[in-house]
């Protein structure tokens, strides 16, 4: 398995809770989360395993919200750049917050993550004060299938990380605050012949359904997996359902049905836990 360099990465922010931050500051310099991050050895990530949940005073995360709620597609080669924003709360006000998305069982067996590039940073977060107690903290996250997508094992649900520090040094750490899913991206094509077509004669509809292969970042047939053939009056705004076909072993699709009248056909795929919905662009026929 090629555990990449940003698995490591994560190792000392999930680590975090296992140390103690200070109490309040007595200077005007606070310490950001990363600054309290562990060197650790890349070559035996999450070997510093942190507990579940930690914190010092009354510093509170209140909501994390990942890339709009939406799930995270990832292809072959373009990276995926989303915004994980951590609304904290803390008597004497934010300093700074940030997530950290990783894969696998538990920390001690995470396999994946992805982290903040700027954990070097005086603080991670760009944050926006909405009161003197309260801020929201985002953060920019980026899923790159040449780096940390690594693998077609990473598909699917991960965990969300989260920590946040108030400006007296109260901090809380939440290993897993929430899920989010990573998903492989998805690709549907179909062709509807012959064009024209006399009404009463059989019209063939063929396509082919594909995903993302982490593996070696190419796209491949998904196999076995139901696909709907749907119609579209010409004139009118709505598919209609007409029959589901399954992909062969190759991902190809193919069926058939008697022309009756113009319109679009096209196939529809309803998604799967580790690949998204698509639906294939329409392919007119003009029956006569």
């Amino acid at each position: 398995m090629r555990i990449r360099a940003t698995v490591a990465a994560v190792t000392g922010a999930l680590a975090l809770s296992a140390l103690a931050v200070p109490a309040a500051q007595a200077d005007d310099h606070m310490p950001n989360l990363a600054s309290l991050v562990p060197s650790t050895s890349k070559a035996t990530p999450f070997a510093a395993a942190a507990p579940t949940d930690e914190g010092v005073g009354d510093t509170k995360i209140t909501s994390v919200t990942v890339n709009g709620g939406k799930n995270i597609v990832v292809g072959t080669t373009a990276m995926k750049s989303f915004t994980v924003s951590v609304t904290a709360t803390d008597p004497e006000g934010i300093y700074d917050a940030y997530p950290v998305l990783w894969h696998g069982t538990d920390p001690d067996n995470a396999d994946g993550a992805i982290v903040p590039e700027n954990l070097d940073d005086e603080t991670v977060g760009d944050c926006t004060h909405s009161s003197a107690t309260t801020a929201t903290c985002k953060v920019t996250l980026i899923a790159d299938p040449s780096t940390n997508i690594y693998s077609n094992i990473l598909a699917g649900t991960w965990k969300v990380w989260v920590g946040a520090i108030g400006n007296d040094g109260d901090y809380v750490i939440r290993d897993a605050y929430k899920t989010a899913k990573v998903q492989r991206a998805s690709k549907l094509t179909v062709n509807a012949s012959p064009e024209p077509v006399v009404k009463g004669k059989t019209i063939t509809v063929t396509g082919k359904l594909s995903r993302a292969n982490w593996d070696d970042n190419k796209y491949h047939g998904y196999t076995n997996q139901p696909v709907k053939l749907q119609f579209r009056k010409a004139g009118t705004s709505t598919y209609t359902t007409l029959k589901t076909v399954t992909s062969n072993s190759t991902g190809e699709l193919k069926t058939t049905v008697t022309a009756s009248t113009d319109g679009y056909f096209r196939y529809s795929f309803a998604g799967t836990t580790t690949t998204p919905a698509v639906n294939a662009t329409g392919d007119f026929v003009d029956v006569r």
